[in-house]
């Protein structure tokens, strides 16, 4: 291997907590009004189950829509410059992005230690670095985390938009980052905490993708792609270089 792509929420910061807690509260949000307007009752976004399933790793409309239709909610797409109230998919994205970015203004963006060891232990031999995201926020986190500098390229939520590019489970945006680097997928690792994102690497024939169990899902992300799991980027190290 001689190049290696990011994921950055679960994987190297711990953002995926933020995208949660906002998911969680938009979804109970919409869902508690939805109940009381149609006289049914509220059944409240698992930050669990319904997290990993439906949200999880997706780009943030592919969220919404995945989310809602396991309910049996169908809504008009709207567009990608809604107002937090429009009763629309892109609407209801919209107000999970606010709540976000107000988590991110507030300092709320960590790194695990692990991954930045493990960053800069790449770099020191020789390795490309790149992050893949389906976030929209990917470079305000990176820069609110200090380690911006520590990756070369940068394909996210905006970068798809802007070229068209599908969503994971999708593999398109890990073979943009390699094509951006000019390095064969065969030849590139794959790291991802999401089973879309792991499925993503699979279906783009990366060399190798690693499976980062935050949450104790690791034989799920066997079973959708992932080579090896570990619970920590460190545990790829032995003796300060990458396996």
């Amino acid at each position: 291997m001689t190049t290696c792509l990011f994921d950055l929420d679960g994987v190297l910061t711990q953002t995926a907590l933020v995208h949660n807690a906002a998911w969680k509260e938009t979804f109970d949000a919409y869902l508690s009004r939805r109940a009381a307007a149609e006289g049914t009752p509220f059944v409240p976004f698992d930050s669990g189950s319904d997290y990993l399933k439906y949200v999880d790793g997706r780009q943030r409309a592919d969220g919404v829509r995945t989310f809602l239709a396991s309910r049996g909610i169908l809504l008009p797409e709207g567009t990608p410059d809604d107002d937090v109230d429009a009763e629309t998919v892109n609407g209801i994205g919209n107000r999970k992005n606010v709540l976000v970015l107000q988590y991110i203004a507030e300092g709320k963006v960590q790194v695990y230690p692990g991954s930045v060891t493990y960053l800069h232990a790449v770099r020191d031999a020789g390795m490309r670095t790149a992050v893949v995201s389906a976030s929209a926020n990917c470079q305000d986190v990176l820069r609110a985390a200090g380690i911006e500098d520590l990756l070369e390229e940068r394909v996210d939520g905006v970068v798809a938009r802007a070229e068209g590019l599908p969503g994971k489970p999708a593999p398109d945006t890990f073979l943009a980052a390699a094509k951006r680097l000019g390095v064969d997928p065969a030849n590139a690792a794959v790291f991802e905490d999401a089973l879309a994102g792991v499925e993503a690497g699979r279906a783009g024939g990366f060399g190798f993708v690693v499976g980062v169990d935050r949450v104790g899902h690791a034989d799920a992300l066997r079973a959708h792609g992932a080579d090896i799991v570990v619970s920590d980027l460190a545990e790829l190290l032995d003796g300060g270089e990458p396996r």
